[in-house]
């Protein structure tokens, strides 16, 4: 057994890729896209006439449903190819507007089910601003399931908890960056490895409590840099994983070991944590590395996104 194929034991393994050619090479359960991953998708000659037919045929409608029916395309493409759920992400440039995510939200799950989609087959994915969570609190009391995307803190996940949203994606390796780029030269790669990597901690403590308490939200590790950061969360509900790593893992044929443990989480020492808004923006503003990598995440998915419309506007 190689490592992909231990880690599918223990963790349910998600494609991050918005290029569904590959998907059908590592059999994952899911998948989950962005507008960074569409965009690199569609310069690729093989997406090109996928692009080319959206605009043919929707080039009267708004820019907004232009971008919607291309994103919505791809997922439907993606689900034919997985059993599973795709994740499609509400333009971030919204991030900050509780109303406009619950209406874009809305009309991505319609486009969805006029392709015969089923609701459950797709995770409408948001930032995990405070107004993204109470949007995804809103959308989950209707029935549509969510993914709180750029998550890097201990507030923001114990805030998804409280608004019962579907899953959260912390994003291990923007943490890892963030994390070496401050140490500088004192960065010791090596020690700060698998268990000690400041990523996989922060995941880690996130599964411990969402275990320890029974809180029913999916953790799903995210943004990856090495195939060791994978290795150090197996046992994680959930791995998003490009393809790359993938490959890697399969290539792998030595034992992998189960990291994560909801039984020995459940039996940790743990204290119970609320926060209601006032203090949840308090302690992510007292969080750097997370407020800046929420502020950095959200610029360049919005970069992502104009050069995306400026593609469909061509």
């Amino acid at each position: 057994m190689n490592q992909l194929q231990a880690l599918k034991s223990m963790t349910t393994v998600v494609a991050d890729t918005g290029d569904f050619h590959e998907l059908a090479r590592f059999a994952p359960q899911d998948a989950t896209t962005n507008p960074s991953l569409i965009l690199k998708a569609v310069q690729k000659s093989d997406y090109a006439p996928l692009l080319q037919a959206n605009k043919a045929r929707w080039h009267e409608r708004s820019l907004d449903e232009q971008m919607d029916r291309l994103i919505v395309r791809f997922g439907c493409e993606i689900l034919s190819v997985i059993p599973g759920r795709v994740s499609t992400e509400v333009d971030a440039r919204l991030s900050f507007d509780t109303e406009a995510m619950v209406t874009r939200a809305q009309q991505l799950i319609g486009l969805y089910e006029a392709e015969g989609i089923h609701i459950d087959r797709v995770l409408i994915k948001l930032a995990s601003t405070w107004e993204g969570i109470e949007a995804a609190r809103r959308l989950e009391a209707r029935g549509i399931h969510t993914n709180m995307t750029l998550l890097f803190s201990f507030a923001q996940a114990i805030a998804c908890a409280q608004a019962k949203v579907q899953l959260i994606s912390p994003f291990v390796g923007r943490i890892y960056d963030w994390f070496k780029k401050a140490a500088g030269n004192r960065w010791d790669e090596a020690a700060m490895a698998g268990g000690n990597d400041p990523g996989v901690q922060s995941v880690r403590r996130i599964f411990d409590y969402y275990k320890h308490f029974g809180i029913a939200t999916e953790i799903m590790g995210a943004s990856f840099r090495n195939a060791g950061q994978i290795r150090a969360l197996a046992g994680c509900d959930l791995l998003t994983i490009a393809p790359a790593l993938m490959q890697e893992l399969a290539e792998n044929q030595q034992p992998l070991a189960r990291a994560l443990d909801a039984q020995a989480a459940q039996a940790a020492p743990v204290d119970f944590v609320q926060f209601d808004e006032a203090g949840f923006r308090f302690a992510l503003n007292e969080d750097a590395m997370a407020t800046e990598k929420l502020a950095e995440g959200i610029r360049s998915f919005a970069v992502d996104a104009r050069t995306l419309e400026a593609l469909m506007q061509a």
